[in-house]
């Protein structure tokens, strides 16, 4: 995929798994690399445990998917480690 194919798709599926993950997106620039970031974690999981040929071929609905999979997944896990790492002062 070329970089802009990646960046369209990264920004889709930051900006759709900000909205379905609670706690809302990051901005534009913060959506498209967790988008792009949940691309490559997607492709990578797609590629390694379905062993899917091509998971990221360009700017189509399975790509979107595969990405938006991998952006939730990422929001999921810095979220976790994030909440965690929070001091509650009272």
């Amino acid at each position: 995929m070329s970089i802009l194919s990646w960046i369209i798709v990264g920004l889709i599926a930051g900006w759709l798994a900000g909205k379905v993950m609670t706690g809302g997106g990051y901005g534009l620039i913060g959506d498209i690399i967790v988008g792009v970031i949940g691309g490559l974690l997607g492709g990578f999981l797609a590629s390694y445990f379905f062993h899917v040929g091509d998971p990221m071929s360009g700017i189509n609905l399975p790509s979107i998917l595969i990405a938006f999979g991998g952006a939730v997944l990422l929001l999921f896990i810095v979220r976790a480690l994030t909440g965690r790492r929070r001091v509650h002062s009272h």
